[in-house]
Formats: C-alpha cells, structure tokens, sequence
C-alpha cells in the first residue's frame, strides 16, 4: 500500500499551489521565472479543483488521469532548465525546478491512484473492466 492517500494527495496539490504563488519572492525570481512559478500555481490550483477527489470543487477528471499529468509535470519541471536553456543561467530557478520534478515524482510514485477517492469507494476509473463489473453485479 502506497503512503499518500488521494485525500493527502489532494492537501500536497494545494501545497504546491501556495508554494509556487510564492516562490517568486522567496527565492528572488525575476521575468520568465516568476511567471512561470505564477502559471504553475494557477494550474495546479484548477487541475485539483476539477480532480475527482475530496477537496475539489467539481470532479470532472479522474484521479488517475490527473495522476499522469502529475507524472508529466515532473519529468517536464526536472529537464526544464536543460531543455529551455536556463541551468546555467540562473542557478536558483534551475534547482527550483529541477527540485520540483524530483519532488512531484516522488510523490507521483507514493500516491495511491487506486484508493477511494471522495466517497470511500475506489476510483472506478481506477479499476480494470471485468474489476468494474463484478462492482455492479
């Protein structure tokens, strides 16, 4: 069994949101790097929203769907500085965002994608076809 339950998962997304509105001014980022921070804290904030799981306002997209999207987000924010040319122009943003991959991996890799989502049932989405219809039957 993985540790982070999707109702911590969703406490870690707003986290996230609140550390990216900041980092800007925790860490003196400037230009493209602020608003990339300031993009990031946005779309973090609407993918939970809008995440079948507790906390959210509208449960439009499956935990597991917004699973890989944090899966992505994690290999794209830890070759960022590479592939966009910054890691050795600004040392801060490159280990802000490298760090934050590492971290959204991690976290990726910790969460249980399959565990009950809001209503104390497992994620159907979750579940293999013949899994869902011995649910029905």
């Amino acid at each position: 069994m993985k540790p982070i339950s999707p109702r911590t998962h969703g406490i870690l997304d707003y986290a996230t949101c609140g550390f990216f509105t900041t980092a800007p001014a925790i860490f003196d980022l400037h230009g493209a790097y602020a608003i990339m921070c300031y993009v990031l804290a946005v779309g973090y904030f609407v993918m939970s929203l809008l995440t079948d799981m507790q906390l959210s306002a509208v449960r439009v997209i499956p935990f597991p769907v917004h699973g890989k999207l944090d899966l992505v987000s994690g290999l794209i924010l830890l070759a960022s500085p590479w592939v966009f040319g910054f890691a050795n122009a600004n040392e801060t943003a490159r280990n802000l965002f490298a760090g934050s991959g590492v971290v959204f991996l991690v976290v990726y890799f910790l969460t249980d994608w399959a565990g009950p989502t809001h209503d104390g049932a497992p994620d159907r989405t979750a579940l293999s076809p013949r899994q869902r219809r011995s649910r029905v039957a």
